[in-house]
């Protein structure tokens, strides 16, 4: 069977090379060329196809030329922004077809081309967010320090005009400072020893009833003072209230049973004239050594001691200052 039997562009006539041989020559192959197949003439050979790109969205196809065999094919126009790549094949060449209407997306406002997110606005609402949480956190912690403040003075029964409290240390400060009230005593409160006895025959005296001590003029007389109510250990200075006859006295002092190294001076301090009992009255202090609670104070007189005097009121004071 001759090729030109089996008719115009089939398969098996779709040489490629057919128009170099002589029997394609004879059957009427020719270079391809725009209308036929490989080899053979044809009206339309079932290999021919459309370039992509060729088709718009919504047109019919246009048969794009092709190429002589051996020749370069036909340049294209550069792919436009919003055309079809030109390697990507055409939707309505898949079988089935496409959709011929197709909707552009579009980002953010107008003007029909996409933008990206507002990342300049983003940042300033941002910043403002955290600016306002800064704000609210400061107020936040003002306003409990006052609170704070207010409670703590409802709390400690202060008055809102904002008076400061007294700290322990400072009430302790200030009850070392205030002066402590020591024992006091005279005549009627003192035990007497030796031949002392209580009179008021001469005047001055500032006991009660103006009474005082006499009969102290002489060895072994003695008068005790027990004190009670001593704060603390420590020095203390006793005070005396007593009389001469216008010259010097001096007395030995006994403290819990110990003996003062130096004795109560009772010196004519009033320069009262010799036997001038009522001028003479004055007063003296002696050192002490104390313990806290009560002590036993006695002065009396010894050997080596000048012993005529009168006694009225003892009393202490806190330290060794005169």
């Amino acid at each position: 069977m001759a090729p030109a039997d089996n008719g115009e562009g089939t398969p098996a006539d779709d040489d490629p090379f057919g128009y170099l041989y002589a029997d394609g020559q004879a059957a009427g192959a020719t270079p391809p060329s725009g209308g036929g197949g490989y080899g053979y003439p044809g009206p339309r050979s079932y290999h021919q196809v459309r370039p992509v790109g060729e088709r718009q969205y919504g047109q019919q196809p246009q048969q794009a030329p092709t190429a002589a065999y051996g020749q370069a094919p036909p340049q294209q126009q550069p792919q436009g922004y919003g055309q079809p790549n030109a390697h990507y094949s055409a939707p309505e060449t898949l079988p089935g077809g496409a959709p011929t209407t197709v909707t552009p997306t579009q980002h953010g406002g107008g003007g029909g081309r996409g933008r990206g997110p507002n990342t300049k606005g983003l940042l300033i609402g941002a910043l403002a967010v955290v600016a306002a949480v800064v704000i609210g956190i400061g107020v936040a912690v003002l306003g409990g320090d006052s609170n704070d403040d207010a409670k703590g003075g409802d709390a400690g029964g202060q008055p809102s005009g904002g008076s400061q409290s007294v700290q322990p240390s400072e009430t302790a400060s200030k009850k070392a400072d205030e002066p402590v009230d020591l024992p006091k005593t005279d005549a009627k409160a003192l035990k007497l020893e030796g031949g002392t006895v209580t009179a008021s025959d001469v005047k001055g005296a500032k006991a009660d009833g103006g009474t005082y001590v006499a009969g102290f003029n002489q060895v072994g007389a003695k008068l005790t003072w027990t004190v009670n109510g001593i704060p603390k250990d420590g020095a203390y200075s006793l005070r005396v209230n007593y009389g001469v006859p216008g010259k010097n006295a001096n007395a030995t002092i006994t403290v819990n049973g110990k003996v003062q190294t130096r004795p109560l001076n009772m010196e004519n301090f009033s320069d009262a004239k010799e036997g001038d009992w009522e001028k003479g009255w004055t007063n003296t202090w002696s050192v002490v050594q104390l313990s806290k609670g009560t002590n036993a104070i006695s002065i009396s007189c010894e050997q080596g001691n000048q012993c005529d005097a009168n006694f009225d009121q003892m009393w202490l004071v806190k330290g060794s200052n005169g």
